[in-house]
């Protein structure tokens, strides 16, 4: 039975992670922001980082140590998750071509910089206001 279990959980891990890495693809969120920051250079960072990540959210998942962390530790962790959250649905309208569109025809065009950037920014503040109140 261990083994039909351990098959199953390596399929399932085979097909999530297939799924993330197709995800982060077709969004194009590393070459396009790596591209917005001009920081091409740093390619080998940013897998590292993305492995770094898949990993640590692997052992959060699964892993049996509870982790505590002071109130500055869930800032910056809310933080990183706002990022996260952020960038993806940046990517996920940079795809779509959803915003510019929409303020073209509205006739609010110029102002497509300073809203994205506000929409980015509030859902930082939020999800700090979220993990700073709701998880402790």
């Amino acid at each position: 039975m261990r083994i039909v279990e351990a098959i199953i959980g390596l399929a399932s891990g085979f097909a999530v992670g297939t799924g993330f890495v197709a995800f982060l693809t077709v969004l194009g969120v590393v070459p396009r922001l790596m591209q917005l920051s001009h920081s091409k250079s740093k390619i080998r960072w940013y897998e590292g980082a993305i492995f770094t990540g898949v990993l640590f959210g692997i052992y959060l998942s699964f892993g049996d140590v509870p982790i505590s962390l002071p109130v500055i530790g869930l800032i910056i962790w809310g933080l990183f998750h706002g990022i996260f959250i952020g960038l993806l649905a940046a990517a996920l309208t940079e795809v779509l071509n959803v915003f510019p569109l929409l303020f073209k025809r509205v006739g609010i065009e110029s102002y497509l910089f300073p809203l994205l950037m506000a929409l980015a920014i509030g859902k930082v503040a939020g999800s700090l206001f979220q993990w700073v109140l709701f998880v402790r």
